[in-house]
């Protein structure tokens, strides 16, 4: 009795390790149990998009594209480590090991794809230009090259203004978007330039509503990726099913439907991943 036990004992093993019967899950969903944690890199002062609350929680669409993936990858939400970040630094911190990942408006360019591996795009926003409400001196970035442009430093909005857009623009570059629109609000710059999902959280915001108008030029497109560090092929593949997996159940539209809809905006739809890792 005890050998055929041993026996049955050792095929339900050899089925269990061929199929997904015995516990996890066939289709990549939280339970992999390949991390016990993972430290995510975000924005935490943009509205819509990640923005740190008070209570010290973050909220924004990057971030429910964060803890999305760290469910699939089997890490709850409590075991996220957030990293806040700034445009000028999400390289550095993935090539330094600092992050494991990058969710933080970053769009995938091949100057970037030279120091870091992509995922996605997960989103496509477009650059555009936040205006004062009653200003109709700006419909068009011909319009800029005698005004005050603001911008983030390090951010592709920037560089994209003032080598292609307007180089005649007094382009003055803030550490945050926020900076930006208190300039706006008092005048000291005529017009803030960044992507127009960024733009809409602002505008979307309580106190902004009727101030500011988005101009809907569309002046780039912007494919935000995840940001990962090279050479990290089994993690990109993770994250590339957890991607298409989010798109899928419908996850991705509802969470963009949340934090975008308040200012009117309208978010293109998920866009095919072209960055993606092996056997994603």
């Amino acid at each position: 009795m005890a050998s055929r036990a041993v026996n049955i004992a050792v095929v339900a093993g050899l089925l269990c390790a061929a199929s997904a019967a015995c516990g996890g899950s066939d289709d990549g969903s939280a339970g992999d149990g390949k991390r016990d944690g993972l430290t995510i890199a975000v924005r935490d002062d943009l509205p819509g998009i990640g923005l740190r609350t008070p209570d010290g929680r973050y909220r924004g669409f990057d971030i429910d594209v964060a803890t999305y993936l760290a469910k699939r990858l089997g890490v709850a939400a409590d075991d996220i480590e957030w990293k806040p970040t700034v445009p000028a630094e999400r390289e550095n911190v993935l090539t330094r090991g600092d992050a494991d990942l990058v969710i933080a408006t970053y769009s995938i360019t091949p100057e970037r794809k030279r120091k870091v591996d992509f995922v996605g795009p997960y989103f496509l926003a477009h650059q555009d230009l936040l205006v004062r409400a009653g200003d109709g001196s700006i419909d068009s970035a011909e319009d800029l090259n005698d005004k005050k442009l603001c911008s983030v430093t390090g951010s592709t909005s920037a560089q994209n203004v003032k080598n292609t857009l307007a180089p005649e623009a007094d382009l003055q570059e803030f550490s945050s978007p926020s900076e930006c629109l208190t300039g706006l609000e008092n005048k000291a710059v005529d017009a803030l330039t960044n992507d127009d999902a960024i733009l809409a959280g602002f505008a979307a915001r309580k106190e902004s509503r009727g101030k500011f108008r988005l101009t809907g030029l569309g002046l780039s497109d912007e494919k935000y990726g995840v940001g990962v560090a090279k050479g990290q092929e089994e993690l990109r593949a993770d994250v590339t099913r957890a991607l298409r997996k989010m798109v899928a159940d419908g996850t991705w539209k509802r969470s963009v439907r949340e934090h975008f809809g308040g200012a009117g905006y309208e978010a293109e739809a998920a866009p095919k991943l072209t960055e993606t890792g092996t056997g994603g």
